[in-house]
């Protein structure tokens, strides 16, 4: 049973009365729900010290160290959810592409897919080829209890960027060259990107996850027009294929602000809003029936607690008319972030807003 539903005659999930939830399905809750993008945030020491030697995609297929590395933020913070710690290509290392994790770089593909037979790299992906995850969301929900574990996944757009430009790209020549030079080539490979992508999500939801996020890191670097020719099916294609299993599915990018309606409409039930548009305009743009989750900006984490608290309040104040509301960073945690202004950050947002 999934934990969105509760059928009639059937017991609820342990985590179907959380406030993260209850945001997610845009009913009335306790208080706003915080949870962080990417929240180990590798600016924990525990978290360091767990790490040190350890390669980062070794440290994704160890189940105890995943389960050890996602739970440090929830005891730490007492954050509302937490986010399964894992990296956007361990599907595709997975099925065997041939790829690794360069320290202050990022994913770096050893033969990028620029034609029709490069697509031969990416077959599909089985529950087997990413036992480890079961395990590790197994040792997770068993720890976690009445607190939701979010999965995780690359949206098939970011993760088509890693593949074609062979890494990192900060204007994604490779990858739009291709998508206008050959669009049914461009197509096949999104759509073949979809279906692992669905593959390593159900693996997480069947495993015991409550709700789960789609990042499209890089889909801001397109036009709406853009977005909705050539990456809006695949994307919808993913959230079609778990939407039968009735958890929230989140879906987030950086930089989409003039995308935020299309991506709600590819089939999010929570849309994700970087810090560049305030909320209540977000709503606007997104149209009812969804929740938002945002959107701090996380370097005002730098400054001083009065100003964090100044600033979230501008972002709870901003939130006040929304559906759902779950509060997050606009982006990830810095690696250099006090940890303590985290915490702090949890408990303000949680005081501010309980009922």
């Amino acid at each position: 049973m999934s934990a969105n539903h509760s059928p009639a005659g059937q017991q609820p999930t342990a985590t179907y009365e959380s406030a993260f939830l209850k945001a997610c399905r845009r009913e009335p809750v306790p208080h706003t729900p915080v949870w962080f993008m990417r929240q180990a945030g590798r600016s924990l020491p525990e978290y360091l010290k767990v790490r040190e030697g350890i390669p980062m995609l070794e440290s994704c297929m160890r189940p105890e160290l995943v389960a050890e590395i996602t739970l440090q933020p929830v005891r730490r913070h007492h954050v509302d959810a937490a986010i399964y710690f894992s990296d956007i290509v361990v599907p595709l290392k997975a099925i065997g592409v041939d790829l690794d994790i360069k320290p202050g770089v990022g994913p770096v593909v050893q033969n990028p897919i620029r034609t029709r037979a490069d697509l031969a790299q990416l077959r599909d992906l089985t529950p087997e080829d990413v036992w480890y995850v079961t395990e590790a969301i197994g040792l997770l929900t068993a720890e976690l209890g009445e607190t939701p574990l979010i999965g995780f996944a690359g949206a098939p757009f970011t993760l088509a960027s890693y593949l074609v430009e062979g890494g990192p790209s900060k204007n994604h020549e490779h990858t739009k060259a291709l998508m206008y030079s050959d669009p049914q080539l461009w197509a096949d490979l999104l759509d073949r990107l979809a279906e692992i992508t669905s593959a390593f999500l159900k693996v997480q939801i069947e495993a015991g996850a409550s709700a789960v996020q789609l990042f499209d890191s890089w889909v801001g670097a397109l036009a709406p027009a853009d977005y909705r020719r050539s990456v809006m099916p695949a994307s919808a294609k993913v959230f079609d294929a778990v939407a039968s299993y009735g958890v929230p599915r989140i879906h987030f990018g950086v930089g989409t602000g003039e995308l935020l309606g299309l991506m709600g409409e590819a089939g999010a039930d929570v849309v994700g809003v970087d810090w560049r548009v305030p909320l209540d305009e977000a709503a606007r743009r997104v149209g009812p029936g969804k929740a938002l989750q945002g959107n701090l900006d996380p370097a005002v984490l730098f400054a001083s607690t009065e100003a964090v608290e100044t600033k979230t309040r501008e972002v709870l104040d901003a939130a006040a008319g929304l559906e759902g509301h779950v509060f997050n960073l606009g982006h990830g945690v810095m690696p250099s972030m006090d940890p303590d202004a985290l915490s702090r950050l949890v408990e303000y947002v949680h005081t501010q807003t309980a009922s």
